[in-house]
C-alpha cells in the first residue's frame, strides 16, 4: 500500500532561528524578556539578514547531470549553514555563522543520492547530510578546511510513506518525511509512529534515526532505535538493506551500526518502522512537592511499578516556575496516560495514590479524568484538566522560541540533557546546579538560574534535563556558553553520566564522547569509517576522525 507526500504548508521557515519566522518574539517581547534577567543587553540585537554575511560564490560546480538537483543561492545557503542550538542563533545574530555550504542539493530519489556522493566523492566535497536542521549539537555544519567545497543534502524532497503493513503494524517511510508529514500519511490507516520529539514539527524520521532521537513519552519505547524494523543506508562503498524481521539473534545488528551515526558512515534513505494504533483514551495530572528529592523517589517508584504512564516528567521547582506550572515553590509532576482500547483512569488514579504516598499534593480538577479522542487521535501529551499540565504543554512548545529571544538580549539561555542510574541522580543534579551556576557567576557577575526536569524515566535511571539562564558578555557569548557547557560536561563525567541522552554527539559533544566510548570500540568504529566512506567526504569531524 503507497502513500503521497503531504502537502507543503507555505508558512517561512526562520533561516537563523527556531521554527517558523513569524512566530518568533518581537522587539518588545525580547527587552521585557531581557529585563528580567541582570545583566542583559539594553535593547535586543537586530533580527539577522542573509544579505548582510557577504556569502561568496561556490567553490564548486555540479555536473550537468546533477545541476537539477542543485541550488547555489545565498539564502538557501544560509539556512543550511547551521543547525538550532544557542550557539548557532546567536552565531547567526552576531553575522559568524561559520563555514556556508557551496551547494545544497535535494535528492529526489536513492539513485539521486548514490550519484551525489559519487561526485563529491570524486571531488574531495564534503557532504552534510540534512534533514529538518533542528541539530543542537553542530550535527549539520562543516568545521575546518581539508575539503574544496561543501554540499549540504537536504533530504525533504524524499518524504513519502511508501509502504503500510496494517497486518504487521509497519511502514515504510523514506528518511527525508518531516514529522507532521509523516503523521499526516499514516492517520488515514488509523495508525501512528508515536514518537513526537519537541523538534517534531521541524525534524524529519531520517534525522531521528541518524541521532538516536528520544521522543515525548516517558516510559516505554523513548528511543526512535525501539521502532526500526530494517533501514537502508547509501555509502559510498554501496547500498545496503537490513532484513524486515520483528527479532533477530543473529550477530550483532546492522541497524545498531548506523543508528546515532549522524551520517557519518551513510545516508539513510528510508525505513520499516512499527507503528501503533492511534490512541484514543487521554488522561492526566499533575501532583505537586514541597521536596525535590521526595518527587524524586516517587518518579522511580513509578518507574519501577508496572503503570508504564506516557508521561512522567518532573519539573523541578525553578522550572515549575518558568512553565507557569506552580509558582508556590514546588516541584511538579507531570503525569499522562494513555491507550487505544481501554480507559486509562484508573491507570492515573494509581499513579497519583503512588505520588501521594511519597508526599506528592494533587488536587483534583473538573474535567482532568479520561477523555475520549476524536477519529485523529492527535494531541502527543494526552488532554487534561489540571491548569498546571496545561501550562506546562504551551511553554513547552513555546520555550525554544523565547530562548532565541532572550539570545537576541545577549543572555544565554540553553538546555543539556544526561542520563544516569538512580543512585547517582540526586548528586548529579545537584552537583550540575551547583557548578554551573558558579561558573556563569564567575564569569558574568551575576547569579545564573539552572533548572532541572526529568524527561525520560526508566526502572534503573533517569534522564535529567538542564536549562540554563545567565547574563551574557556582549560579543563573547558564543564563548561563554562553550566554557559553561564544558563546566558541565566534566560533572557528568565525573558522575558517569552519557554526555547526551537524546540530542546526538555531533561535533559540540565529541571531545566528551570519545572520553565516553570504550576504546576498542573507537578502533572499530574508526576502521568502518574507512571502510565505508574511503575519502572522507561523510560528515567530517562527527563521532570519528
Amino acid at each position: 500500500m503507497t502513500g503521497t507526500t503531504a502537502q507543503p504548508t507555505s508558512r517561512a521557515r526562520s533561516w537563523w532561528g527556531w521554527g517558523w519566522a513569524d512566530a518568533h518574539p518581537d522587539d518588545a517581547e525580547c527587552a521585557a524578556m531581557g529585563a528580567l534577567l541582570p545583566g542583559t543587553l539594553a535593547r535586543p540585537l537586530p533580527v539577522p539578514r542573509v544579505r548582510d554575511l557577504g556569502i561568496g560564490s561556490s567553490a564548486v560546480r555540479p555536473p550537468r547531470s546533477l545541476a537539477r538537483l542543485v541550488t547555489a543561492d545565498p539564502a538557501d545557503r544560509a539556512a543550511h549553514a547551521m543547525g538550532k542550538a544557542y550557539r548557532d542563533v546567536m552565531r547567526a545574530l552576531r553575522g559568524r555563522p561559520g563555514r556556508v555550504p557551496d551547494l545544497v542539493a535535494r535528492p529526489l530519489d536513492e539513485r539521486d543520492v548514490a550519484d551525489l556522493l559519487d561526485w563529491a566523492g570524486e571531488r574531495r566535497v564534503a557532504v552534510v547530510p540534512y534533514g529538518g536542521g533542528s541539530s543542537v549539537t553542530g550535527g549539520v555544519e562543516y568545521r575546518g578546511d581539508e575539503h574544496r567545497a561543501v554540499l549540504s543534502l537536504d533530504l525533504t524532497a524524499m518524504g513519502r510513506v511508501l509502504e503500510v503493513d496494517a497486518e504487521g503494524r509497519s511502514a515504510r517511510i523514506q528518511a527525508g518525511t518531516l514529522g507532521p508529514s509523516l503523521e499526516d500519511q499514516l492517520r488515514p490507516h488509523g495508525l501512528t509512529l508515536r514518537h513526537f520529539p519537541q523538534s517534531f514539527e521541524f525534524s524529519t524520521l531520517g534525522g531521528w534515526l541518524a541521532t538516536r532521537a528520544g521522543g515525548h513519552y516517558a516510559t516505554g519505547r523513548t528511543h526512535i532505535d525501539d521502532f526500526v524494523q530494517s533501514m537502508r543506508v547509501v555509502t559510498p562503498a554501496g547500498t545496503g538493506e537490513s532484513w524486515r524481521l520483528p527479532a533477530s539473534g543473529a550477530g550483532p545488528s546492522p541497524d545498531r551500526l548506523f543508528l546515532g551515526s549522524e551520517g557519518a558512515l551513510g545516508i539513510i534513505t528510508e525505513a520499516w518502522v512499527r507503528v501503533q494504533e492511534r490512541p484514543r483514551h487521554k488522561a492526566s495530572a499533575a501532583v505537586s512537592f514541597a521536596d525535590f528529592h521526595d518527587a524524586l523517589r516517587a518518579v522511580r517508584a513509578l518507574a519501577q511499578s508496572d503503570l508504564s504512564p506516557a508521561n512522567c516528567r518532573l519539573l523541578d521547582a525553578g522550572e515549575a516556575a518558568l512553565s507557569g506550572a506552580a509558582q508556590d515553590g514546588c516541584a511538579v509532576l507531570v503525569l499522562g496516560f494513555e491507550s487505544a482500547d481501554e480507559p486509562v483512569t484508573a491507570r492515573l488514579e494509581r499513579a497519583v495514590a503512588l505520588a501521594r504516598s511519597y508526599g506528592g499534593r494533587h488536587e483534583a480538577a473538573n474535567g482532568g479524568g479520561d477523555t475520549v479522542a476524536g477519529a485523529s487521535g492527535d494531541t502527543a501529551a494526552g488532554a487534561s484538566g489540571d491548569a498546571a499540565v496545561g501550562a506546562w504543554r504551551s511553554a513547552f512548545l513555546r520555550m525554544p522560541y523565547l530562548r532565541d529571544g532572550l539570545a537576541r538580549m545577549g543572555a544565554v539561555a540553553e538546555t543539556f540533557e544526561t542520563a544516569a542510574t538512580w543512585d547517582r541522580i540526586p548528586g548529579l543534579i545537584d552537583a550540575v546546579r551547583t557548578e554551573v551556576g558558579a561558573a556563569a557567576l564567575k564569569a558574568t557577575g551575576h547569579p545564573a538560574t539552572v533548572n532541572c526536569r526529568l524527561t525520560h524515566v526508566y526502572p534503573d535511571g533517569a534522564a535529567p534535563y538542564f536549562t540554563v539562564l545567565a547574563a551574557g558578555r556582549p560579543g563573547d557569548e558564543v564563548a561563554l556558553w562553550d566554557d559553561l557547557k564544558a563546566v558541565a560536561g566534566e560533572v557528568l563525567h565525573r558522575h558517569r553520566a552519557t554526555i547526551t541522552h537524546h540530542h546526538a554527539v555531533g561535533r559540540d559533544h565529541r571531545p566528551d564522547y570519545d572520553r565516553q566510548r570504550p576504546e576498542p570500540f573507537a578502533l572499530a568504529l574508526r576502521a568502518a569509517k574507512g571502510a565505508l566512506d574511503p575519502h572522507g567526504i561523510l560528515n567530517p569531524g562527527v563521532l570519528v576522525d
